[in-house]
């Protein structure tokens, strides 16, 4: 293999992987700082509880997401040294803040919020969870900034064969970030409500610690059936502004050849990209163009004419990323948004009427449930990551010429098969912790102090 295919996939390893558990943090910190917050108001012990048996949880996600995240800083570095110089100027500024604010306040408060149970004053503890949340958020929103920059480049002037930032608040005020990063954050309260409803399904059918675990799927109930509808429309949103600033992608995501107007939607089709043509697919007439303009009429562009546009535009080669892939992950990824919201509605149906726990099969259906909204963020970032192909960074430099030129196959393919190995052990151990966890259930009341007896035990006393 070429050292550019393995650098693509080793960037697609790590960074598939480390997704995994950024949204998680992002939505659970947020409802761990709710447990934590009604707790202070009302004194109700059963919110402490559930506010460190699902912080406990946190902290097993937020240590794998630290560890998966430190290495994607390097790759720019060393696998993409041409793409670092290119566009470093820019690329590196969100990059450096996320780091040097967000990171560094999320951390030191989340060591002030483990280490502060029943040492600080309660409003004062549950103020450092709600700041690492805030802090876990403001991270995503530096990240994507970077990223929306290689979505839809603002804020910038090639001087020197370099791309220099000539804007900073144009970069925060790229249309792209106010579409992702609203997705990305509802993305997160859905896999911690899911995560949450889950595992409260599996103690509820266990019949143990009723009194935490219907009080949490309460909670993860009413954050998930909120943020699967409002990610729904935002998607929407989402799709229509990607109709004009990637026009390719939406092309691909959809197998539209030929310009149309009205468009068709195809939930599904046969693909085949050498013929450029779709052999079989079942069509409904004008949806393209409802879901593209929010009318039964309006074109919207194919491929063909896409990649014409491109070559007039850019010069000769191919401009169309891989349609198969983008069209079916768009795919999974609506089909799993679909399943969410069929699965919540119907279990806050039931809880309304009392029901829930005596339908078993929803609670067994919501236990298997946990992966679905990883699978539709995976697939979401695929569609999005290769749906941008050729571009690295969208209309000013391809990946071809963003690999690093003196780094060899060997060293990429080693390092390729040293991280898959230790990221297998991580998920290895990362099962097993939260599995410990989970089973073992929130921890019994603390033993009461005998009088006297010191509090604690250190060095000096």
């Amino acid at each position: 293999m070429e050292a550019l295919l393995l650098a693509r996939l080793q960037f697609a390893v790590t960074s598939s992987y480390h997704f995994l558990f950024v949204p998680l943090t992002l939505g659970l910190s947020v409802l761990v700082a709710v447990m934590e917050t009604i707790y202070v108001r009302t004194g109700d012990e059963v919110y402490k509880k559930m506010a460190r048996f699902w912080g406990k949880l946190f902290l097993i996600n937020f240590a794998m997401g630290v560890v998966t995240g430190i290495v994607q800083e390097f790759h720019f570095g060393m696998n993409w040294s041409e793409y670092s110089r290119f566009v470093g100027d820019v690329f590196g500024a969100p990059l450096a803040i996320e780091a040097l604010a967000a990171f560094f306040l999320e951390s030191t408060f989340l060591g002030i919020w483990i280490f502060g149970w029943d040492k600080l004053p309660k409003a004062l503890h549950a103020a450092t969870i709600w700041l690492v949340a805030f802090a876990s958020n403001l991270s995503a929103f530096w990240i994507l900034v970077a990223n929306s920059f290689m979505q839809e480049p603002v804020g910038y002037a090639i001087r020197n064969g370099r791309a220099e930032m000539t804007d900073f608040f144009a970069l925060l005020g790229n249309p792209h970030v106010w579409y992702q990063f609203p997705h990305t954050v509802l993305a997160g309260f859905i896999t911690a409500a899911f995560f949450m409803m889950g595992i409260s399904a599996y103690h509820l059918l266990r019949k143990s610690h009723p009194d935490v675990f219907r009080r949490s799927f309460r909670l993860g109930l009413t954050v998930g059936v909120a943020a699967v509808l409002l990610v729904g429309v935002i998607g929407h949103f989402q799709g229509q502004h990607l109709v004009h600033s990637q026009p390719m992608k939406m092309a691909a995501a959809e197998a539209l050849w030929e310009s149309a107007d009205p468009a068709p939607f195809s939930p599904v089709a046969l693909i085949d990209e050498k013929q450029q043509a779709n052999p079989f697919e079942i069509q409904i007439p004008a949806f393209g163009s409802l879901l593209a303009h929010n009318s039964l009429s309006g074109e919207v562009k194919g491929i063909k004419e896409l990649q014409a546009g491109f070559e007039s535009r850019y010069g000769p080669g191919n401009y169309i990323p891989p349609v198969t892939s983008v069209y079916w992950s768009f795919r999974l990824m609506v089909l799993c948004g679909l399943w969410m919201a069929f699965i919540t509605l119907y279990s806050l149906y039931l809880w309304r009427k009392g029901r829930l726990e005596a339908r078993t099969w929803v609670l067994k259906a919501l236990l298997w449930s946990i992966p679905v909204p990883y699978i539709a963020n995976t697939a979401g970032w695929f569609m999005a990551e290769v749906g941008r192909q050729p571009w690295i960074v969208y209309g000013l430099q391809r990946v071809q010429e963003a690999v690093s030129p003196s780094v060899s196959a060997g060293a990429v393919l080693a390092t390729l098969l040293s991280f898959t190995l230790i990221y297998g052990v991580l998920a290895v151990v990362d099962v097993y912790l939260l599995a410990r966890f989970v089973k073992q259930g929130p921890e019994a009341e603390t033993t009461p102090v005998p009088p006297g007896a010191p509090r604690e035990v250190s060095l000096w006393t």
